[in-house]
């Protein structure tokens, strides 16, 4: 019996009717990934309600809550002048950088730009005919707050794919927040890669307190327009809560991949990818593949390959929860499956992968053929690595410049377009009962007559 115990499924559609694949996809997309850190709160055992009593508190206190918050939940004595970072100790943080781990950011930073400047969309040619333009402006957002992650690990690689798609964007003003260490400071490895990135507001405190600080505003952190970035069950349950305030990118859970592979994959490949993602603790690793000798190989080079790794307990409980191999009957089950699970990441390893991936509709990023590790993804290749999880890839984007940018429909009518298009919009507004908005198109088609008669008169 394999010390794991990975799920090993054996599938055939319709997939609908199999319980074993059900129980995961719900179990994926109703949060029950998400952990709680294992310091709890002491506030609430529902993690929505002790939300919302941090966030009450900051709206009510303001500063004080932040402090008293990020005593209670990390232990860390902060003062008011510790909330906001100086901007000597961002300095000293870039000064004290190793310079081989700058020159990485530096080279990370200039593909994710390259990337981001070739896919931000731009207002295209105003429609015009029959006398009226129509046209759409884009106008990046104004103020926009950025949340890394920190206690476990730190996350430079998050200030890297969140700020500099707004930068890219246009964003004029953007705060980063991340939790304090027991010095009370940010990770320096944080501050560095936002001085190089030109970024000199800086906030830490308790994560939810700080993001009710962003999103309402206090003495010392102003209000925000928007908020991004990854976090736990309470950073994500607070962008929920704070959502109609500010915005926010999406509600992110724990790292996910799935991948495709056929007989042609390498089992040491796939089992190291699946553990990649499963070290985030929790993270969802499933394998969708027709063959029942890969899916053997692949258990065993898990089993082989875990063992050195130094979070090899927690990864055994996320491989043996929230994890699978799914045998499927061929190719097109394969796919038909995947878009039902849509990953946040997607590899495919199969004989044919790049005509492949154009019958996956649903999957936050695909990375496609054996040398196109999620990892690459993760901190080099140029797209955000802020994806969509828990199945919403079904319905949302990944992170880009052009979350940054809002649209304004603009509308302009001439005379002659107006009188071509009044009567009916008078009428479809009274089938709907609305009368002023009738009387709105009857009072200017009245003053357009009046005015071409005595236009004609003259």
């Amino acid at each position: 019996m394999p010390i794991m115990n990975i799920e090993i499924i054996k599938a055939d559609k319709p997939f609908e009717e199999d319980v074993r694949i059900n129980a995961l996809l719900n179990k994926i997309r109703s949060g029950g990934v998400i952990s709680a850190p294992e310091e709890t709160l002491q506030v609430s055992e529902d993690i929505a309600s002790a939300v919302k009593e941090i966030i009450d508190d900051v709206q009510a206190r303001g500063d004080e809550a932040i402090i008293d918050w990020t005593k209670r939940i990390d232990k860390v004595e902060l003062s008011r002048e510790q909330i906001r970072i100086a901007p000597e100790e961002i300095q000293q943080a870039y000064d004290k950088a190793d310079e081989d781990f700058l020159t990485i950011i530096r080279q990370s930073a200039e593909n994710i730009r390259a990337y981001q400047q070739e896919i931000l969309i731009s207002s295209p040619a105003p429609l015009k005919r029959d006398g009226k333009e129509l046209s759409v402006k884009y106008a990046p957002i104004n103020r926009i707050g950025v949340y890394v992650p920190g206690g476990k690990a730190a996350y430079p690689s998050t200030v890297l794919m969140s700020v500099i798609p707004a930068q890219v964007a246009g964003v004029e003003q953007i705060a980063l927040a991340s939790p304090p260490m027991s010095n009370a400071c940010v990770n320096p490895m944080v501050l560095a890669t936002a001085a190089e990135l030109g970024i000199g507001e800086i906030y830490t405190g308790a994560a939810v307190a700080v993001l009710a600080a962003m999103a309402f505003g206090t003495d010392i952190i102003r209000e925000v327009d928007m908020i991004v970035g990854p976090g736990n069950a309470y950073v994500a349950q607070a962008k929920r809560q704070l959502f109609g305030k500010v915005g926010i990118d999406s509600i992110a859970g724990p790292s996910e991949i799935l991948i495709i592979a056929d007989e042609t994959a390498c089992a040491e490949i796939i089992a190291a990818d699946m553990l990649a993602q499963v070290e985030h603790d929790p993270g969802v690793a499933i394998l969708i593949t027709t063959s029942e000798n890969l899916a053997r190989e692949v258990e065993k080079a898990l089993e082989v390959q875990v063992q050195d790794l130094p979070r090899k307990e927690a990864i055994k409980s996320a491989l043996r929860k929230y994890s699978a191999i799914i045998i499927v009957p061929d190719i097109e089950a394969a796919c038909e499956l995947t878009d039902k699970f849509a990953p946040e990441h997607l590899e495919i390893i199969t004989a044919d992968a790049e005509a492949l991936q154009s019958k996956v509709r649903n999957a936050g990023a695909i990375f496609i053929g054996p040398h196109s590790a999620v990892s690459m993804g993760d901190y080099y290749a140029g797209p955000s690595h802020v994806l969509p999880t828990a199945g919403a890839a079904r319905f949302a984007s990944p992170l880009s410049c052009n979350t940054f940018l809002k649209a304004t429909s603009v509308i302009r009518y001439e005379a002659e377009g107006f009188l071509e298009e009044a009567d009916d919009v008078i009428n479809f507004a009274r089938c709907e009962g609305l009368d002023a908005h009738a009387r709105a198109v009857e009072i200017r088609k009245q003053i357009a007559h009046k005015s071409n008669g005595e236009n004609r008169n003259k």
